[in-house]
């Protein structure tokens, strides 16, 4: 028989056993001419491809046990050999140009997914299932049919379906003999080594009609076009082993393990811009110093453990293969990363062309709507306020003023909580020296010997004068006035004698506000942020006293609290436009008399926060774990005897290595969420441990005093 002729009657025969029936001699004399690929492949009634959108229904895996699940799960394997087989015709068919020695190539794989086929049927009928009785789908044809080359070919079904069941099979071989099916067991573990051979074949010419100049990664990722992309070449667990047997050389294997891109889902496109306060505070001429750029440069990464594998990270360079294989190994997802070319979007990106569900910088801030202004036009949901309709609706969301107003409102409300901070604990804004001064000696004269000015536009404890002395001083009233001149307008508020910081994080999006979680914050005696600690429940963290302030007895009077807070704050949000993540500040602590008092609100970040970052985070972590994020210094560095963040890392892998549980979740040991290898200036480290006494960012146990809340 002619090889055209099988080809035919394979694509064409809607009959299962003229698919997979194949005469011992072929010949290949007569290859026709080409022609263009038919909507589908010709299959009896009950295998044509279901007409429901998307994938096929895949069966829980923890219902293996179960033979129906197994059946299932063999009906879909047995689909994708069949397509295979008919896509193979349909390169014969399509290609009669092609060298001889490939089109042989193709037939000895053809007659392999033929076998394959019908020892899956063979094993099915075993089981009571018929081929066909549950629906099938026709992806795989639709990725590949429109195939231009054989490049293309080898390229789409070789390299990234055939690829990506390297994985499946291995996994399943050994799941199904971990539960006693030996039959399917040695189905899977028959196809896993043919499968080796036919991503070999295909690697074999993909190597041959790439470009010279390009390595197998480079022209691999070239050549296919959205939404193929490497990221369904593979699949959990990843099986190295299996591909090195391919004869993929390292970086192939290592790029294709940390690789992500959405498969379909419409990205989500985060970016790291920490200084929108500083920006509104200084205007369009802030200029960030050389800290400032550093911190930005060493932790422009921190978005990455923000979203989820489907979105984009824009970041100014690419991170290293060896930090996204530190990171995956650690369990984390990994996004796609787009960089920029000098600050900007490319021009030849394709987030220009793609549809995008929503952009989320860090902050909305004049600087991150510049940079993602080209992209907007893509959002399939309504675009941010920008321009006039920005200033006048979501700056003022970043104020100081504005959270200290929605404090003492929203304490007016409250009425006469005993529980609460008093009216004359919440900030007052002040527009002059002599106002401030007023205030200062007001505040004093109603017991609070200690004061802070804040800057309206401030984070992380920065921008503000500590006034702790029993009298100003001259430098004092200086800085005042020099801050006055810069901003206009001030916050004069008590400094409280804090028993516990926390945080609260929210979402805003179009249905409304939701709690995302709470946090404790490690904060030093001036106030600025030291860490973010999660754990598995809020007041594990609190003293007794402190437990039982929270709870009230049984009510959890603070989660109420924060309840009605929220459907005050929600609709003042969604009115401004703002959508996004919202961080509230507040703190326990202990008045004149000794009794502890909340302050509901120390600050409003219409952003997000080193809080929602650990809560993010803490996904990974397994139950009953507590996790803590902390920015390490170039200080702290020194401090604990290591020159470089490198040799500190290292130290600090071999004493407090990563280990998960059964499931894969982290319940021990250091995520280093910054690239030792290039920091400069700081770390962003994650500790997961089973107790929280015992984290430490450099690696020592916390002494009693540094262990409370």
């Amino acid at each position: 028989m002619e090889l055209r002729e099988l080809a035919e009657r394979i694509l064409f025969s809607p009959d299962l056993e003229t698919k997979i029936w194949c005469p011992d001699e072929i010949t290949d004399e007569q290859p026709g001419k080409a022609f263009a690929s038919p909507e589908a492949p010709h299959r009896d009634e009950q295998l044509q491809f279901s007409l429901k959108q998307g994938k096929s229904e895949f069966p829980p895996l923890h219902t293996l046990e179960k033979e129906s699940t197994r059946g299932k799960i063999l009906h879909f394997f047995a689909n994708h050999e069949l397509l295979a087989t008919e896509l193979m015709a349909l390169v014969l068919l399509k290609f009669p140009d092609a060298p001889r020695s490939f089109r042989r190539g193709v037939l000895k794989t053809l007659k392999d997914e033929q076998e394959h086929t019908r020892i899956y049927v063979e094993r099915l009928k075993a089981m009571g299932v018929e081929f066909g009785q549950y629906p099938v789908n026709g992806f795989f044809w639709k990725m590949i049919a429109p195939m231009q080359t054989p490049m293309d070919y080898v390229s789409r079904l070789s390299l990234t379906f055939e690829q990506a069941n390297l994985d499946f099979s291995k996994f399943f071989a050994s799941q199904f003999q971990t539960i006693g099916d030996e039959d399917s067991h040695k189905l899977l573990e028959r196809i896993y080594r043919d499968e080796i051979g036919h991503v070999g074949y295909g690697l074999k010419w993909f190597r041959r009609w790439k470009k010279p100049e390009q390595s197998d990664w480079e022209a691999y990722e070239e050549q296919l076009d959205f939404p193929l992309s490497p990221r369904r070449a593979k699949a959990e667990p990843y099986n190295v082993e299996g591909r090195e047997r391919v004869g993929f050389d390292r970086d192939f294997i290592q790029r294709l393990y940390v690789y992500s891109k959405s498969k379909g889902r419409t990205p989500g496109i985060y970016y790291f811009n920490p200084y929108a306060e500083q920006y509104l505070a200084a205007g369009p001429g802030f200029t960030p110093n050389q800290r400032q750029v550093s911190f930005e440069t060493d932790l422009e990464t921190l978005p990455m453990f923000l979203c989820r594998s489907d979105d984009v990270v824009l970041m100014h360079r690419e991170p290293s293969l060896d930090f996204l294989v530190t990171l995956k190994r650690a369990g984390i997802e990994l996004p796609q990363v787009e960089v920029l070319i000098a600050g900007k979007v490319a021009r030849s990106s394709e987030l220009l062309d793609r549809k995008i569900g929503f952009l989320k910088p860090w902050a909305w801030s004049p600087d991150a709507i510049s940079l993602m202004k080209p992209i907007m036009p893509q959002l399939t949901r309504p675009s941010p306020p920008v321009g006039d309709a920005w200033d006048v609706q979501i700056r003022p969301l970043f104020g100081k003023d504005w959270g200290a107003h929605q404090l003492r409102e929203f304490l007016k409300d409250e009425g006469d909580l005993d529980w609460l901070c008093p009216i004359d604990a919440v900030g007052k804004v002040i527009t002059g020296v002599d106002e401030a001064l007023t205030t200062i000696d007001q505040l004093r004269e109603s017991g609070y010997p200690r004061t802070v000015v804040k800057s309206i536009f401030g984070s992380a404890g920065g921008n503000m004068l500590r006034l702790w002395e029993e009298s100003l001083t001259e430098p004092q009233v200086s800085r005042i006035r020099n801050m006055l001149k810069r901003e206009k307008k001030l916050l004069i508020e008590p400094w409280l004698d804090r028993l516990a910081d926390f945080s609260v994080q929210w979402e805003v999006d179009e249905t409304g506000l939701r709690t995302v979680g709470w946090t404790h914050l490690r904060v030093d005696v001036r106030g600025q942020y030291q860490g973010t600690l999660c754990l598995p429940a809020f007041t594990r963290g609190l003293s007794p006293e402190l437990a039982r302030f929270a709870h009230d007895g049984e009510t959890d009077r603070m989660t109420r609290l924060y309840d009605r807070l929220a459907e005050r704050l929600g609709p003042l949000l969604m009115g401004a436009g703002f959508k996004g993540p919202i961080g509230i500040d507040a703190a326990i602590y202990r008045d004149q008399g000794g009794i502890p008092k909340l302050k509901p609100i120390i600050e409003i970040n219409p952003r997000f926060t080193m809080g929602r970052l650990a809560l993010e985070l803490n996904r990974y972590s397994a139950p009953g774990c507590a996790g803590q994020l902390h920015i390490v210094s170039l200080p702290d560095l020194k401090g604990a005897g290591f020159d470089t963040f490198k040799e500190w890392s290292h130290a600090l892998r071999e004493t407090h290595p990563v280990r998960h549980d059964d499931r894969g979740r982290l319940c021990s040991g250091m995520v280093f969420l910054n690239d030792t290898d290039v920091a400069v200036g700081c770390m962003a480290v994650w500790q997961v441990e089973r107790d929280y006494k015992t984290i430490h960012p450099l690696g020592r146990r916390y002494s009693p005093a540094a262990a409370g809340p």
